[in-house]
């Protein structure tokens, strides 16, 4: 039995788990989500095979609990932005402004490589929840704002950062794209 190297058995299983994550992180982002697997992430993590089954049922069970840890770590730094905000209309600017900056920064990098790989049925509510909570914290300020239809101004917003992104992506200044994005979505949300 190896070495617990931790107070607590479930102090162990956390660093454990997190250690295989790591390993299927570095892995993805060096060769794509499709390079995840067990036998892979095993020998990165310097475990057996049938120890990562301990953690994860199957690479797709680990990558899923990848993307859910990415998109809940970005979900985090939105809030903290927005958690700065004086105005409604400041905190849309500092929600699109970060992130935009995590996308400018290639920190976005990970979820683009996990983007193709098949995942869990099962799997796809938790995934979904940890995606809608990307928006969470832009709802009282749109409420604030007097937008009626939260759900249609969120989804211009997301369409706007969706295409600035791609535009980030394909080298356009990060700066101005933040800039022209902020403008227009704060402009529109007027017409909301």
């Amino acid at each position: 039995m190896p070495r617990i190297e931790t107070e607590t058995l479930a102090q162990h299983r956390d660093w454990r788990r997190h250690q295989l994550i790591d390993a299927a992180a570095s892995i993805a982002m060096e060769s794509g989500g499709s390079a995840v697997s067990v036998a892979a992430v095993a020998q990165r993590a310097g475990m057996s095979r049938t120890s990562v089954y301990e953690y994860f049922a199957s690479s797709a069970d680990l990558v899923a609990d990848l993307i859910i840890e990415e998109l809940n770590n970005f979900a985090t730094i939105l809030e903290n932005a927005v958690g700065q905000c004086v105005s409604p209309c400041n905190c849309v600017e500092l929600w699109i402004e970060s992130a935009l900056r995590y996308i400018a920064d290639g920190r976005h990098l990970l979820a683009k490589a996990l983007n193709a790989t098949a995942l869990p049925q099962d799997r796809a509510a938790q995934i979904g929840t940890a995606h809608r909570a990307l928006l969470a914290p832009l709802k009282s300020g749109l409420t604030a704002i007097g937008v009626e239809d939260i759900a249609q101004a969120l989804a211009y917003i997301q369409a706007t950062t969706d295409v600035a992104t791609k535009r980030i992506e394909a080298g356009h200044d990060a700066d101005a794209e933040i800039k022209s994005a902020t403008a227009f979505c704060i402009n529109g949300l007027a017409t909301l």
